[in-house]
């Protein structure tokens, strides 16, 4: 069987540099209409201000009674690119989940949600993405910054300053994609930075320096 291009890209990869993942490039909002919001919103799974929250202590998706029902539509704003932050989530294209489930399946969750347009035109295919991989991996040694509520469920790092994290790589091992403990922003490697080159609306920041 000929290699995809993502697996081509993966075997030309260097390793262990990590990067923030976030979102970049737009500087208009994304304009999506959630179409049974009232249903979500009777089920009780949104937060009091009305967000797709995930379960209390872990990552992945609440119980759900019907999946997102998206209107996507030219004559509401931009349409959503291959990474778009949606609530405590993330929306993304069929392209980008074929990208994170070849780099790092174990790492990730996916919700299919059900879109339309207003005309005969599909469209396109969307999904709800969670990276739900948790690692004790930063080195709080070799990292500069302060950390706070040191001792406590409760600990984190002061971000309002100049953070630079280094990550324990034993620790982090063969992921690609992960939420250190404590900290909460997504952290990729450079592996699942290069397999992600083309994708709109995904930016890398060097974790090294916040």
């Amino acid at each position: 069987m000929a290699e995809s291009s993502i697996e081509k890209r993966l075997g030309k990869s260097k390793a262990a540099k990590f990067y923030h993942v976030g979102m970049g490039g737009f500087h208009t909002a994304l304009a999506v209409e959630i179409e049974n919001i009232a249903v979500l919103n009777a089920s009780g799974v949104l937060s009091a201000s009305g967000v797709l929250m995930s379960p209390p202590g872990g990552r992945s998706f609440p119980p759900l009674p019907e999946p997102p029902r998206l209107l996507i539509d030219p004559s509401l704003g931009r349409a959503p690119a291959d990474w778009e932050l949606f609530d405590d989530f993330w929306l993304v294209s069929d392209r980008m989940k074929r990208v994170l489930e070849t780099v790092d399946r174990e790492g990730v969750a996916f919700l299919r949600c059900e879109t339309r347009s207003l005309g005969r035109k599909p469209a396109p295919d969307y999904w709800l993405c969670d990276v739900i991989r948790i690692l004790d991996a930063i080195d709080e040694e070799k990292s500069k910054g302060k950390i706070l509520d040191d001792g406590t469920e409760y600990r984190r790092y002061d971000i309002t300053a100049t953070f630079s994290l280094a990550f324990k790589e034993e620790a982090v091992g063969s992921a690609h994609i992960f939420r250190p403990r404590f900290w909460g922003n997504i952290i990729c490697d450079q592996v699942m930075k290069d397999a992600c080159r083309g994708m709109r609306g995904i930016r890398f920041r060097d974790a090294s320096v916040w």
